[in-house]
């Protein structure tokens, strides 16, 4: 007789193997969920000093905060159904801002804030201010008694004010033969004159973007105001790109270009009348990248209805290089090993701005491809983060 095998005795081998799989899958599981909840309470624990403020169609809540002098977070919630600002304003001054922040979602402004009080735009332009209160701290106090000489920046920002006056003066003579071709009612002329026109701004935007009410009427877009396109507070460039670009015609815009004209103009004054400490000369420019890298790069909103926003890029371009070399001898002597990283950021920006630039100009941006607009970001943000190593270098950074 053969001994055959009970089956009943000894599972198949298949079985046995199924269920040590199902005991691993069950551990791994469990492991994976331990991790989760470590993450989690991880994120929780490090979000927890986080400022929540939510942003309502006509309203903030809280719109009236008190915090302690040095870094603070707030994680702005955006509860209306189309995408805000939220920007913190030292007199008309911005100090932080955070752009574009879509409906349902919500993004976080890390800022470095001296004792005093401040005020807070809520979405809108048109919706109620709020208020931030600035407590001070032993830390703010002895960061004030600790400041370095002021004297080796004089220098670099002298120079800088001769280029806000220079690229002042240029916008001016821009934005006059752009409302010169619109007066006469040249179509062609005046979209080929505002690109030039367009890329003078954004040289000075770094600076312009400070002066919120001034900037608020030369550059803000439709997005911020209740009736977007035809809002009658909605003027400045963008309504003029609006008129040139998608209604194409002028019947409506030659009071928007004189008024551009006269606000282009009291930009330069108070570019030149408004001090700038040395703490934000590289700082203006860094917030300039991160909202290219940010926004302005993957969404190509800012120029909507031109598609002309790598003119406005490379504007941008220019003045980074021109902070960093008005910088350059002070950092050849105190942080020599910052310079080449800052230099091949440099290098890489202008290189993927290049690539799409011909003698016609640069190519429409409805034409870039979504992975060359995100290596754009990409080179933007790294130029931001080489950038962000210079005030530590010179002992900026605790101011």
């Amino acid at each position: 007789m053969s001994n055959t095998e009970n089956p009943q005795a000894s599972p198949p081998r298949a079985l046995r193997l199924a269920l040590a799989g199902s005991v691993l899958l069950m551990i791994a599981a469990g492991g994976l969920f331990w991790y989760a909840s470590n993450m989690a309470a991880a994120k929780r624990q490090h979000n927890h000093d986080e400022i929540v403020v939510n942003i309502h169609p006509h309203s903030c809540e809280p719109n009236a905060l008190t915090v302690p002098a040095g870094r603070a977070s707030f994680r702005i919630v955006n509860r209306s159904e189309r995408a805000v600002e939220w920007e913190i304003l030292d007199g008309v001054l911005v100090v932080e801002e955070r752009e574009n922040i879509a409906p349902g979602l919500s993004q976080v402004i890390n800022a470095n804030l001296q004792p005093g009080d401040y005020a807070i735009t809520c979405g809108l332009l048109s919706n109620p201010r709020g208020t931030l209160h600035v407590t001070p701290t032993a830390a703010s106090d002895a960061a004030a008694r600790a400041k370095p000489s002021m004297v080796a920046f004089v220098g670099p920002l002298s120079e800088f004010r001769v280029y806000l006056a220079v690229q002042g003066s240029a916008l001016i003579k821009a934005v006059t033969a752009l409302d010169q071709a619109i007066t006469s009612g040249d179509l062609g002329q005046a979209q080929a004159l505002y690109l030039p026109a367009r890329a003078a701004y954004q040289r000075l935007a770094p600076a312009a973007q400070r002066l919120a009410e001034l900037d608020n009427r030369i550059n803000a877009r439709a997005d911020y105001f209740e009736k977007r396109e035809q809002d009658p507070a909605f003027v400045g460039f963008h309504r003029l790109e609006y008129a040139l670009f998608q209604q194409r015609k002028l019947d409506t815009a030659a009071p928007i270009a004189q008024r551009l004209l006269a606000d282009v103009s009291e930009l330069k004054q108070q570019l030149l009348a408004q001090s700038l400490p040395p703490e934000q000369l590289v700082s203006i420019v860094v917030r300039n990248l991160n909202s290219l890298a940010d926004v302005r790069a993957a969404s190509g909103e800012e120029e909507r209805y031109s598609h002309s926003d790598l003119n406005g890029f490379a504007a941008n371009a220019q003045t980074a290089h021109k902070v960093v070399d008005l910088l350059r001898p002070m950092l050849s002597k105190s942080a020599a090993d910052l310079l080449p990283d800052i230099d091949q950021a440099l290098g890489d920006f202008d290189s993927q701005l290049n690539a799409l630039n011909s003698a016609d100009g640069y190519v429409s941006y409805d034409a870039v491809s979504a992975e060359q607009r995100q290596q754009i970001a990409n080179n933007a943000k790294a130029l931001a983060t080489a950038l962000n190593g210079i005030d530590p270098a010179l002992g900026l950074s605790g101011l």
